[in-house]
C-alpha cells in the first residue's frame, strides 16, 4: 500500500509538474531549500564573491541600536525563513523580544536552526513554524496579542517577481496585523560583473546548490532526471533588473517525474531562481504597494545593500 504524501511533498510535486509543463519551464525557488540545499546556501554566503550576507550583517550590527529604539518593548519577532546563524542573533540580542517565531518550509533545517538559537538564548520563547511563507499560514496563539516585527533579511524579496513580491508583502501585513513592523533587506543594482560573480562562483558551490534541486526531485518525486545532463547558468536580465538562475540541458533529455514524461532539447533550460535588484525609489514603491510605509532606511558605505524598517499603518478613511 502506497503511503499518502505529506502536504509539503504534495505541494512540491504539484509545483514541479505544473512548472515543467509551462511554456517556459520553471520551478519556484523555495524548493531549492531542502536540508542539503539549505546547507549549500549557507556555504554560498561565506564565499568571497557573495557580498550580500556579509554586507547586510555588518550593516545590521552598525544600525541595530537605532532599529531597536524604534520598536515597542515586548515585541514578538516573526522571521520569514529559518534563522541565520549570523544575522538573527544580532536582532535578538538588540531588541530582547518576548518571543521568536522562525518560519521555514524545510522542517529539518528549521528545527536545527531553532534549537541552536534556543541554546544561545535560553530565556527566549522560540516557536518554530513549518510552513511555506509564500502561502497563507497561521502564527502561534501565544503571540497573538503581542506587537510584532516581521524579519525578512537576505534580499529574499528579490526572489519574487514584482507582482508576487507585492502579494507577499500584503500577506505579511495581513498576518502580522496593523501597526506591526517589517525589517527587510534589499539588494541594490550594481555592476553586472560583480552580480554574475556572486551567483556563479568558481568553486562550483552555487552550481551544486542549483543542481541539488534535480537531486531532490529524483529522491522525493519518484523521478529519473539525468542530473549529469544539466549545467548551472547565471545570467543578468537588464530589462527586468534581475539575476536569473537556470538549469540548462547539455543534450536532448527525457525523463519521468511522478509518472509524467518530460522532454527538453539541448540548450533548453529550467528557470529556478530570480534575484531582483532594486534602486532606492523602486524599493520604497514596492513596500508601499505591499501595504508597508517605510520609516527608515540604512545602506552600507558603498551603497551595495539596504535595510528598511517599515510599518503597517492603520487603514485610513482618506489620504
Amino acid at each position: 500500500m502506497l503511503a499518502t504524501p505529506d502536504p509539503q511533498t504534495t505541494a512540491f510535486r504539484e509545483d514541479v509538474l505544473h512548472g515543467l509543463s509551462a511554456p517556459v519551464p520553471a520551478i519556484p525557488a523555495r524548493w531549492l531549500y531542502d536540508q542539503r540545499g539549505s546547507e549549500l546556501f549557507d556555504a554560498i554566503t561565506r564565499l568571497p564573491a557573495y557580498y550580500p550576507t556579509r554586507t547586510e550583517t555588518a550593516l545590521l550590527e552598525q544600525v541595530m541600536p537605532e532599529i531597536a529604539a524604534k520598536l515597542p518593548t515586548g515585541t514578538a519577532v516573526v522571521e520569514f525563513g529559518a534563522g541565520s546563524a549570523t544575522k538573527t542573533p544580532i536582532l535578538l540580542q538588540a531588541i530582547a523580544p518576548a518571543a521568536y517565531v522562525p518560519v521555514d518550509i524545510s522542517g529539518d533545517y528549521l528545527q536545527q536552526s531553532a534549537a541552536e538559537l534556543q541554546d544561545r538564548f535560553p530565556a527566549l520563547k522560540v516557536e518554530p513554524v513549518v510552513a511555506d511563507f509564500a502561502r497563507a499560514f497561521t502564527l502561534p496563539k501565544q503571540i497573538e496579542s503581542l506587537p510584532k516585527l516581521g524579519f525578512f533579511p537576505g534580499s529574499t524579496i528579490g526572489n519574487f517577481v514584482p507582482r508576487s513580491a507585492t502579494d507577499l508583502l500584503r500577506q505579511f501585513r495581513t498576518l502580522l496585523g496593523p501597526c506591526s513592523f517589517l525589517l527587510i533587506g534589499m539588494d541594490r543594482v550594481k555592476p553586472v560583473r560583480r552580480l554574475l560573480a556572486a551567483y556563479d562562483d568558481p568553486r562550483g558551490v552555487t552550481a551544486e546548490f542549483n543542481l541539488n534541486l534535480l537531486v531532490r526531485i529524483n529522491r522525493e518525486l519518484d523521478a529519473d532526471v539525468p542530473v549529469e545532463a544539466f549545467r548551472h547558468d547565471a545570467r543578468w536580465n537588464d530589462i527586468l533588473s534581475r539575476i536569473e538562475m537556470h538549469l540548462v540541458a547539455t543534450r536532448d533529455v527525457q525523463f519521468k517525474i511522478a509518472g509524467r514524461q518530460f522532454r527538453l532539447a539541448e540548450g533548453a533550460s529550467i528557470h529556478t531562481e530570480n534575484s531582483h535588484k532594486y534602486g532606492r525609489r523602486g524599493a520604497r514603491v514596492l513596500l508601499l504597494a505591499g501595504g508597508w510605509t517605510p520609516l527608515a532606511e540604512w545602506t552600507d558605505a558603498a551603497g551595495d545593500f539596504s535595510v528598511v524598517l517599515a510599518r503597517a499603518e492603520p487603514e485610513r478613511f482618506a489620504p
